[in-house]
């Protein structure tokens, strides 16, 4: 804890600043940024009901056991250099490589696919504001709790979409 006091400098005639720091406990945050464990297994209820909605045909970023999709990348094959085509893509990425998934999820989208992007909802990173803002953001309420996690995520999620540049929404006339 920092606790901040003024006290009157004797010489100039002025209030002088004097920060006192005190030792404190301190919630370990080292976890929130950690890479120790970068795979995140996505919760089956939420892939469930994005793909009731979407339809999904690829999954890019599977360990090889935790696929969601008949047709997936491994590590191995790296889906970054993979061209998705028009698939439907559901992306679940390595967490400390964000920036260059969603890239390629942006890039995807332009050039056909639709890429449906489970992240954390990191709104302070570069990331976030170069290609997650170019998409629909759905912000999930609570933390994930994901794989066979007995304790949620330490950090909020979102899902992030991308459209081809094709769809557009048409409004209904009632």
């Amino acid at each position: 804890m920092i606790t901040t006091k003024f006290s009157r400098d004797a010489k100039r005639h002025r209030l002088q600043r004097v920060v006192i720091t005190h030792k404190r406990e301190t919630m370990d945050t080292a976890v929130h940024f950690s890479s120790a464990n970068d795979v995140w297994g996505t919760p089956q209820w939420l892939f469930d009901a994005l793909d009731k909605e979407f339809g999904f045909t690829l999954d890019p970023c599977t360990d090889g056991t935790n696929g969601k999709c008949a047709k997936f990348y491994t590590m191995r094959e790296n889906g970054l250099l993979q061209n998705w085509g028009t698939e439907t893509v559901f992306m679940n990425p390595p967490y400390s490589e964000c920036g260059d998934w969603m890239r390629k999820a942006y890039g995807a989208a332009q050039e056909g696919a639709t890429v449906v992007c489970l992240v954390p909802s990191r709104t302070d990173t570069d990331w976030w504001h170069r290609y997650a803002m170019k998409g629909e953001i759905r912000l999930l309420r609570g933390r994930l709790k994901f794989g066979d996690a007995v304790n949620s995520a330490p950090f909020p999620s979102a899902v992030i979409v991308f459209r081809p540049r094709a769809f557009r929404l048409v409004a209904c006339e009632f």
